[in-house]
């Protein structure tokens, strides 16, 4: 991974955002993005496809759904930076919760 390339990436709130989410929940649908973050789906999927052209995330789809998550091979100093960045993101709590979450993709 290209650090220039990654700090970009991160250099969003909405992509921290659903970066802190996938670390915080694991692998979580757009539904549950758009929910926990309120925002539209175009907007979230744009975000999405950013970060996934990136290799930052790993989609696999179930049906008609799309499952996103962290990717399994992202460079260990990657993963690392994600943590820190979780550490100090004031928003991080808010996602724990998974009251933010619906039941679309069951």
């Amino acid at each position: 991974m290209d650090q220039l390339n990654f700090f970009k990436c991160l250099s969003d709130q909405t992509r921290l955002d659903i970066l802190t989410i996938l670390l915080l929940r694991g692998e979580s649908c757009v539904c549950d993005l758009m929910t926990a973050l309120d925002l539209s789906q175009p907007k979230i999927s744009r975000h999405l496809a950013l970060l996934r052209s990136a290799k930052i995330l790993q989609d696999r789809r179930q049906g008609q759904w799309i499952y996103y998550q962290i990717h399994p091979e992202l460079d260990t100093w990657c993963v690392d930076m994600l943590k820190i960045s979780l550490q100090h993101n004031p928003r991080a709590e808010q996602f724990k919760s998974s009251e933010n979450t619906v039941q679309c993709c069951d």
